[in-house]
């Protein structure tokens, strides 16, 4: 079978899943492009997100920072220390890798979580595909298909990547187009290399936005990385809910964003719902991005492994 399933043909053999029937059943769209297929009931699997300690990585997209002083330091290692202490496994994102990281660093990290018990459970790029078109674009093309290499080596199955943001995206469907096609050339790399891509709802882009994407994309090697706190939404939960059976990996935040961008906390256990209805079965990766993240981050731990039955 090509690397690239056909995805008509997985349409029409695949599309009996629960999560299918809910988008039928709604009266939304009919998105050519079939869920997830998963058999069984949803299963949960917890993990951090680097991202949580941003300001104390010695490195930050490819700059020396100072890290903050209300905390230890933190680098590549002792993240996935920290993840293995609290019975996590480790998402790590490429702004805390030093710029001349090669294979050598790669094959440590993935030696030392083996060694601690502890899973890469994916990483994170910080691409932009609504960049003009020519050597802007295909610049942001052969990072992400770097990454791609790089997520292979370190035994990440999943690398969560930007569309780009809405503002550029407009109702352009040229933008759009470009958008799609950069994202099919990335997932040509992710066949061959094995490796999942989860695009995120960042950078302003909307529930409708993301499904979209998603319709065009000729590849069932890529899905949605679905951040719970990133839609700026009249109801986020139903922005969730629609996404949900296309995702592939789950970043859940301590809130979600009203209309005007303002937040209110999170119900992890109406999400957990949702999650469950459409039979999930992956990471939850907690990201978090508030102050004292030592001192909260064990609390918000414990409010996810209750919500989520983990």
């Amino acid at each position: 079978m090509d690397s690239r399933w056909n995805r008509r043909q997985y349409m029409t053999s695949c599309l009996v899943g629960s999560a299918a029937g809910l988008l039928a059943a709604s009266g939304e769209p009919a998105w050519a492009r079939a869920p997830v297929a998963r058999s069984g009931q949803a299963r949960f699997r917890p993990a951090i997100a680097a991202y949580s300690f941003r300001k104390y990585f010695p490195v930050f997209r490819g700059r020396e920072q100072q890290p903050a002083a209300d905390g230890p330091p933190m680098e590549l290692f002792s993240f996935i220390d920290y993840c293995g202490r609290h019975r996590c496994d480790a998402e790590l994102t490429a702004y805390f890798f030093p710029p001349d990281a090669g294979d050598d660093l790669l094959l440590k990290l993935k030696a030392h979580a083996f060694t601690r018990g502890t899973v890469l459970s994916g990483t994170a790029i910080g691409n932009d595909f609504t960049v003009p078109a020519g050597e802007a674009l295909e610049a942001q093309i052969a990072d992400a298909q770097e990454w791609i290499r790089k997520s292979a080596i370190l035994g990440a199955p999943h690398l969560r990547i930007f569309a780009g943001t809405a503002k550029q995206l407009g109702d352009s469907a040229e933008k759009m187009a470009a958008v799609c096609e950069a994202v099919n050339r990335c997932a040509e790399t992710a066949a061959r290399e094995g490796v999942f891509l989860g695009i995120e709802n960042h950078g302003g882009i909307g529930s409708d936005q993301l499904l979209q994407i998603i319709d065009r994309v000729e590849s069932n090697w890529v899905g949605i990385n679905l951040d719970t706190g990133n839609f700026v939404s009249d109801d986020p939960y139903d922005d969730i809910r629609r996404c949900a059976p296309f995702a592939v990996n789950v970043q859940l935040k301590p809130h979600v964003k009203n209309a005007d961008g303002s937040h209110r906390e999170a119900d992890f256990e109406r999400i957990a719902g949702i999650l469950k209805d459409a039979k999930y079965q992956g990471y939850i990766a907690l990201e978090y991005e508030d102050e004292a993240p030592y001192e909260r981050i064990p609390g918000l731990l414990n409010r996810m492994r209750s919500a989520f039955d983990m």
